[in-house]
């Protein structure tokens, strides 16, 4: 069935049909999948590169590049 017949055949339907076709759609397209949570463990070594470095001198740091940006 073409989108063409589709819409052809929704507006044989009734203004009742039409509305719950419409909420059924609706439904249908709020039913995401939940964020994947993340164990705290996983992110263990990512600063590992910020271990010896001052925090103020990481903020300033990141502040430059942003600076630098378009």
């Amino acid at each position: 069935m073409t989108l063409d017949m589709l819409v052809e055949e929704i507006q044989s339907l009734s203004i009742k049909q039409r509305k719950q076709l419409v909420m059924a759609i609706l439904d249908s397209l709020t039913d995401e999948q939940p964020a994947k949570t993340r164990d705290i463990k996983e992110f263990r070594g990512v600063g590992a590169h910020l271990r010896d470095m001052d925090a103020q001198e990481y903020v300033n740091q990141l502040r430059s590049e942003w600076d630098e940006r378009p």
